[in-house]
Formats: C-alpha cells, structure tokens, sequence
C-alpha cells in the first residue's frame, strides 16, 4: 500500500513561480533575444556593501549570531521598527506590538493561524498574491474571491455581501501583489470601519510599502488609538534591502495576538534568523538615503512603463505599482499558452493571470503579471519592443 498523503496539500495548486522556471528549461531562446525574466518579484542584486559588511563582522565577531534568538525576534530590531513605524504613520507603536518573522510569508501563515481554522473563510481580493491563496488551501480555509475595479481596487460594499458567520479576516496587499494597485488611505480606512463592525481582522501587507509612489504615510490606520483591536499589518525586509535569500519579515498587532503567534513560529522555526535580522537592524539604523535611493529607481521604471504602455496598441493596463505591472493582452489566446510561447518566441518569462484568479474568473485569461524589479529603464524598453512586434492573431 502506498503510504497516505494530505488532501489540502494535494489539493494545493503548484507553486507558480517554480511552474514558470520549468517552462524555462523546456524552451529554446531566440539567439537574438536574451531573457527578459520578469516572473518573480525579488531583487537580484545582492544587498549594500556596508551592510554585507555589518553582516560579515557579526558572524565573525558575535557568538550569538550563530544561537537561537527569541522566538519573537531580537530586542533591538523590533525597538527600531517600532520606532520607524511610529515616524513613519504617526501612530503609537510599541515594542511588543511587533514580531519578526522568516520572511513575509511566514508573517501571513502565522498570522492566519492566529486567525482562522478549517472550514472558516477568509476574503481575498482578486487577482490574490498565489501564496496567500496556497497557505489558506493548505489549512482548509475558503479563501472567498472579491472582485476588483478596472484598476484593481476593492470596494467595502462587495465585501459586506461576502461575510457570513464564518468570516474571520479581509487581507489586503498594497502596494499590490500581484496588481501594482496603491490603496488609497479612505479606502483602507472604510476597509478597518468595516471589519471593525463585524468583528474581523483586517490584515495589511505592505511588503512593498517602501516603494509607494506618495511621499509620507500611505494611510492614517495606526493613529486610530484602538488599531489593534482589529488591524493587523504584514511588512518585508527582504525588498528593501535586498535580503530575499536571509528571510526577514514583520507582523504588527497586538500584544495579545502575538501572543498566539509567538506558539507558530517556536514551532516552525523557533527564531527568524540571526543573519538577516542583523542585516535589518542595520538597514533601519543607516540605510534611510539608500533606501530612498531605491525607491526613486524603482518609480523611474514605473514611470517608463507608464510611458511605454501609450504606444501598446491594444494592450490595457490595469495596475502599476511597486514591483508590478498588470496587463490585458490583445491576443486571441488564453494567458497561459501565451506565457508559454512568448519564451520561445520573445525571450520573455512573465506569469498569466490565470495564477491569481479562480479558476472560473474568465479575465484571468486575458492577463499577465510584469515583475519589473529586475530589469532597468533599457531592459523595459526591450521589454516593450518585443511585445509590439509580436503578430500573433488578435481577437
């Protein structure tokens, strides 16, 4: 007999982002046209030479970059994003309000296991981050779609017809992933008025928050003094300063939630790791110009894509943002098979929207997710060169 396996694992679609580098391997690149990768949303630069150095003296110098840590994180690297957190929202954030994590994904698996169980119901705007949509699938959790806008952007009153008695959590993202939408502030502040009056959570991840287009806070959420009652914020160390491969992630609630978090991370990795959360603290203490340095770079390229998209006949753009762009393509072929075709035809590696959407969301056909992190102002223009030659048959 074959030994057992879990239903919601099998169940479980496979991870995108792996699924993207098979269809990698199996094509054969045009000779004149070297790889466009723009499939996964992940620096690939290492991060600064000072705080590689900060990194590299610690393990040299300090016996306890090598021990467990406290299951919540270091003292000092949650003191410091309390502080920057305060400055940056205006809000009163203390200490114990803040938990580190490996990596931003971890802050929403743990998170959710604070949340919700099997058979309760979590709200996902569409198109959904695919690993949200995973980790709930994996638990059993009915991850309930909710519709956006032609730019992306959920509306509070789609949500009240989704909640029903098991209900548990709204989970937004801005700047989006997969979408590149920026959440205005009145918007996530009728989205907290909201699960407020119905007893949920609201979970924010702003894991690229460091790369929104309007200077100061994105929203107004943490001067409300009763936040915690209901808010719940995810954040990500590893986009701005390039820590992807050291896994350092954030959660922001109350003392009493992370109460309940602090039993899913002693058990599944007893501390975040010393390396990157030294890196972070580094990066909080004296990478502020850098940092902003970054984030410049990454609105050029936004504004590149913005200026491109004009010229893209019969192309639409839904969202851009962050990392992201989020596209309708023209052409009389579902996402996936011209995902597939444009490696062998164009040396271009992006995602359908099929990856982001139930599967009986008939736009998800019609869309494709660009991850521009990794190419520059040049790689853009390549970019955009080879989609308007292509000639495939339009609808």
């Amino acid at each position: 007999m074959t030994a057992p396996y879990s239903a919601t694992i099998r169940n479980t679609f496979a991870p995108p982002v792996m699924e993207a580098r098979r269809w990698l391997a199996q094509a054969t690149l045009p000779e004149d046209k070297p790889l466009l990768n723009v499939s996964q949303a992940a620096p690939v630069d290492p991060p600064p030479e000072p705080l590689r150095q900060a990194m590299s003296q610690a393990i040299l110098e300090h016996p306890q970059a090598h021990l467990y840590g406290p299951v919540l994180g270091n003292l000092d690297l949650r003191e410091a994003l309390a502080a920057k957190n305060s400055t940056v929202y205006g809000g009163d954030i203390r200490t114990e309000q803040i938990a580190i994590t490996a990596g931003c994904n971890e802050a929403f698996a743990a998170t959710i296991s604070s949340i919700a169980q099997a058979g309760d119901e979590i709200i996902l705007p569409c198109p959904w981050y695919f690993n949200h949509k995973m980790w709930l699938d994996m638990q059993g959790i009915t991850a309930r779609p909710l519709a956006t806008d032609d730019t992306l952007l959920p509306d509070p009153r789609h949500a009240t017809a989704l909640i029903g008695p098991k209900t548990r959590a709204i989970v937004l993202v801005t700047p989006n992933n997969p979408g590149g939408a920026e959440y205005p502030a009145a918007l996530l502040r009728d989205f907290l008025d909201l699960a407020r009056a119905h007893g949920l959570a609201l979970l924010i991840d702003e894991t690229y928050r460091d790369f929104h287009s309007v200077d100061g806070a994105p929203h107004d959420l943490f001067t409300d003094p009763d936040w915690h009652d209901t808010l719940i914020q995810l954040y990500s160390f590893s986009k701005a300063y390039r820590l992807t491969g050291h896994r350092v992630g954030a959660i922001v609630a109350s003392q009493e939630r992370l109460a309940e978090v602090e039993k899913f991370l002693d058990t599944v990795t007893i501390s975040p790791p010393q390396t990157g959360q030294i890196g972070a603290l580094y990066g909080l203490r004296a990478l502020d110009d850098w940092l902003a340095g970054e984030r410049q770079e990454i609105l050029s390229r936004r504004q590149r894509i913005l200026d491109r998209m004009t010229g893209l006949n019969g192309w639409h753009l839904h969202g851009c943002g962050a990392y992201f762009a989020y596209v309708r393509h023209p052409f009389d072929m579902p996402s996936p098979e011209l995902a597939r075709r444009l490696v062998s035809d164009a040396g271009i590696l992006l995602l359908p929207g099929t990856m982001f959407m139930p599967d009986s969301h008939a736009d998800a056909n019609k869309q494709l997710r660009i991850a521009f992190a990794n190419v520059d102002a040049g790689g853009i223009d390549r970019l955009f060169d080879r989609l308007s030659a292509l000639d495939y048959r339009w609808r």
